[in-house]
């Protein structure tokens, strides 16, 4: 997969705000009762497949990772940005955080229970979206339960600033859940549920629960 620019400039972005998104974010989950039961919903899938390792790609300063280690489930995170991967092992020590990215994921085939995908599917290229699912499908064991979580529009937006004010350049791909669902089903995952958020904002937001076919 050619991954042209957009690779690097989005690893480049979120080293240099990577303190200050960990700062911002440490508590985010406390306020989002509707984003709190969807991850206990997904604990809950991953137990009654028997459990087993579980990937947060996308991580970043790692508050999901660790969220997850709360409710009873063996979460590790990947991040593309070392920035990131450097803040979530300062304020989880303890945790598995590793670089790497989602458009090569280095795990073995059938290797984790479960994989969330919490907001970092967003800056992936419409073209680019159907080979990180298809590495999603393979390191997935069958049965295993995938969460795709996204911004819902039909734009895309330039962010040049974010975080503390620091220079960003990253692309936010805003989607409908079901051209998200499409996607899945087509990689080869079962569709079975998608859950709205903040449906009459300006941005609302969408949470996709699929399960690789077994």
């Amino acid at each position: 997969m050619n991954v042209g620019g957009w690779l690097a400039d989005t690893r480049t972005s979120y080293d240099t705000v990577a303190n200050s998104y960990a700062d911002l974010l440490r508590d985010a989950l406390a306020g989002y009762p509707y984003l709190r039961s969807a991850l206990a919903l997904f604990a809950e899938m991953v137990q009654a497949e028997g459990g087993g390792p579980v990937a947060d790609v996308g991580c970043g300063p790692g508050y999901v990772t660790a969220h997850l280690r709360g409710l009873g489930v063996d979460a590790f995170g990947i991040d593309l940005s070392p920035g990131m991967v450097e803040a979530a092992r300062r304020d989880h020590p303890g945790l598995r955080f590793e670089v790497g990215s989602m458009t090569d994921l280095d795990l073995a085939d059938g290797s984790v229970a479960g994989l969330l995908a919490w907001w970092s599917l967003i800056h992936v290229p419409d073209g680019g979206v159907p080979a990180v699912l298809a590495h999603f499908r393979r390191v997935l064991r069958p049965g295993g339960p995938l969460v795709v979580s996204f911004h819902v529009g039909d734009e895309t937006h330039l962010k040049t600033e974010g975080y503390g004010g620091h220079p960003m350049n990253v692309h936010i791909h805003r989607r409908r859940p079901e051209r998200v669902s499409a996607w899945l089903r087509e990689a080869g995952f079962t569709v079975e549920a998608e859950t709205l958020l903040d449906p009459h904002e300006d941005r609302p937001a969408a949470i996709v629960f699929a399960r690789r076919q077994r």
